[in-house]
Order: C-alpha cells, then sequence, then structure tokens
C-alpha cells in the first residue's frame, strides 16, 4: 500500500479490537472468562483488545458467538475488518528492521489522520526536514549507523513527506521552540535552507507552523516533543505519541491523558508567535544564516 492508496491495517486493527471489548463487555464477561471459554491464555486475549495481536479469521469465527455476536451480516463485518487488519501495509513492508514497529505504526496513523497536532522543543519535525538536514540528524542519533542504514532512514523519512502533497492530506500542526530554528544542525548552511524550507511549507493550504519565542518563558511543552493524532471516524478516538530520549515513540490512547495534552497544544499556541508572525520570524532567522 502506497501512501494514500487504502485504509491503513493498524487502523482497522484499532476498530477491530474495540469492537470485541465492547461487545464482551456488553456480554457481561472478563478477560479470564472469554479465555477459558475458549482454552485460551489470559495473555491471548489481552492482547488481542489491545491490538498487540492480530486475530486469525478461524480465531473470531469461534470467538464472536461466544460474545452474542451471531449475526451474519455482523459477522461478516467482522471478519473482513480483520482480514483488512491483516493486510501488512507498504510501510511495513518496505521498512521492517529498518524502523521501529511503533515508529512504522505511528507512520500509518499519521498518514490516515484527519488533523494531526505536533510539537517538537530541539528539533525539526521529520515532516519538514530537508534531506540534508534529516541526514546530519540520524547520523547523530544512531548507534554507528552504517551508510545503508542511515540511506533508508533518510528515505523513509523523505517518503513520509509525500503526506504533504497529498489532495487528501490531514490538517498538519506543528508548533516549535526557538531553540529548534536556533540550532545548527549541520552548520550555518544546512540550518539556513532549512528555515526556508519551512517557510515554504508553511505556504502549503493545510499547514499550520507557528514558533514560541524564548521569552515566552516556561511552557508545557518543555516536557518533550508530542504529536496528537485525530482521525476523520468520529468512532476512532484520539491518539497520543510521545517521544523519549532516545527517540523512540511511545502511544498513549486514555482520552483523559490525550486531552491533557490537546489543552497543552492549545496553551502552546496561544504562546507563540501566530503564524504570520512565525513566518516573518523564521524569514530574519534564515536572513541571519545567509
Amino acid at each position: 500500500m502506497r501512501v494514500g492508496d487504502g485504509p491503513s491495517p493498524v487502523v482497522q486493527l484499532r476498530r477491530l479490537r474495540a469492537e470485541l471489548r465492547k461487545a464482551r463487555e456488553e456480554a457481561c464477561l472478563t478477560q479470564e472468562q472469554v479465555a477459558g471459554a475458549m482454552e485460551w491464555s489470559p495473555s491471548k486475549v489481552i492482547r488481542i483488545e489491545a491490538g498487540i495481536s492480530r486475530i486469525s479469521a478461524n480465531d473470531l469465527k469461534v470467538l464472536l458467538p461466544h460474545l452474542g455476536i451471531v449475526d451474519k451480516k455482523r459477522t461478516e463485518e467482522l471478519l473482513e475488518l480483520a482480514r483488512r487488519a491483516r493486510a501488512r501495509s507498504w510501510w511495513s513492508s518496505e521498512y521492517r528492521g529498518i524502523a521501529s514497529k511503533d515508529f512504522l505504526q505511528f507512520v500509518e496513523y499519521e498518514e490516515a489522520a484527519a488533523v494531526t497536532s505536533n510539537f517538537e522543543p530541539l528539533l525539526v519535525p521529520g515532516l519538514l526536514q530537508t534531506e540534508e538536514y534529516a541526514r546530519a540528524v540520524i547520523r547523530q542519533f544512531g548507534q554507528r549507523p552504517t551508510t545503508e542504514r542511515v540511506n533508508a532512514l533518510v528515505e523513509l523519512r523523505m517518503t513520509r513527506q509525500e503526506l504533504l502533497q497529498r489532495p487528501d492530506s490531514p490538517q498538519l500542526n506543528f508548533i516549535l521552540d526557538e531553540a529548534v530554528v536556533r540550532r545548527l544542525v549541520g552548520g550555518k548552511t544546512v540550518m539556513g535552507r532549512q528555515v526556508r524550507h519551512i517557510m515554504q511549507i508553511a505556504s502549503m493550504p493545510k499547514v499550520m507552523i507557528e514558533v514560541v519565542p524564548f521569552s515566552a518563558g516556561v511552557h508545557p511543552g518543555m516536557h518533550g516533543p508530542f504529536v496528537v493524532i485525530e482521525f476523520p471516524d468520529p468512532e476512532d478516538a484520539d491518539v497520543l505519541y510521545l517521544e523519549n530520549p532516545r527517540g523512540d515513540v511511545v502511544k498513549f490512547e486514555v482520552p483523559e491523558d490525550v486531552q491533557a495534552w490537546q489543552e497543552a497544544f492549545l496553551q502552546l499556541r496561544a504562546m507563540s508567535l501566530g503564524p504570520e508572525g512565525s513566518v516573518t520570524y523564521l524569514g530574519k532567522v534564515a536572513d541571519e544564516m545567509s
């Protein structure tokens, strides 16, 4: 599956596990009771409902009647959802072994989004990076990366950016701390081109880029980078991704957690220079690096 060519398997998996958990709760069954009836280990039920394991069509056919789902049409709908969830996405096929499973899942959610809200305190977000900036970052953060691995990761980052050109691209909101555009990643010349590249992307109709200046003082984004992903279907709950110091992404789906970071994003917007003011400021920074 190429970018934008169809529904993401991870989104289908997310919908399926939500349906199964809902059906189990409506049947007043615990995960342990389901595991006992199916002669599965409790961990298998937990992993299916958490979206860690993909349930097979055969297992699902046996499970559904036990959960009280016997309607033929509804059964077929869930079986089709399971088949789609088990499909391997283009991202996973091409980059498995190059990027982590969690990161590839994040990329699939990103391309399936309606809106993404991304805050970065130190580095330019991947979707906004030039190739030379990306290469400088990947070389620094990799543990003795080979040329082949660096090239593959740069290719992945550049391929992600096809999302910006899609006719049905999501609304992409970015807030950057001033440190992001002041830090000379790759040197003055590379950084100057990077800042001008951000300015070009900011002119796209479905992109919003704002900068929080140092003068804003302490702000809620100082905990670290985060991305909130909202989906087109209201039945698909929002997802929060946090990045740890090693660059790994960690997913949260508890509504209260996601809402707290959505509110943090709104606070950061209020502290920023605004879209127009941010572009004007970026122009001054780029001129200083010329």
